[in-house]
Order: structure tokens, then sequence, then C-alpha cells
């Protein structure tokens, strides 16, 4: 009895849970960064300039 398929099966899932977590991640990270960046602009829009509160 050889175990070779199962292991080959074993490790092509871990390789895949293991590209998966880094490309969830890297979205992540992504998605963030953007709302960040939009929360920004948003709130400099938001707040009055200098030359309409004078």
């Amino acid at each position: 009895m050889s175990y070779q398929n199962y292991v080959i099966a074993s490790f092509a899932v871990f390789v895949v849970v293991l590209g998966w977590d880094y490309v969830a991640t890297r979205m992540q990270i992504r998605r963030e960064i953007n709302n960040a960046r939009q929360r920004a602009k948003r709130e400099v829009a938001r707040t009055p300039s200098d030359e309409l509160t004078r």
C-alpha cells in the first residue's frame, strides 16, 4: 500500500490554502488602504477651507 497519492494531495491542498491566505491578506490590505484614502478625502472635503471662514 502506497501513500504517495495521499501525500501529494495533502501537499497540494496545503499549497493552495497557503496561496489563498497570501492573496486574501493582500486583498484585505489593499481594501483597507483604499478605504482610508477615501475617508481622508471625505474629511478634507467636509472641513471648510480657510477662505470661506474668514
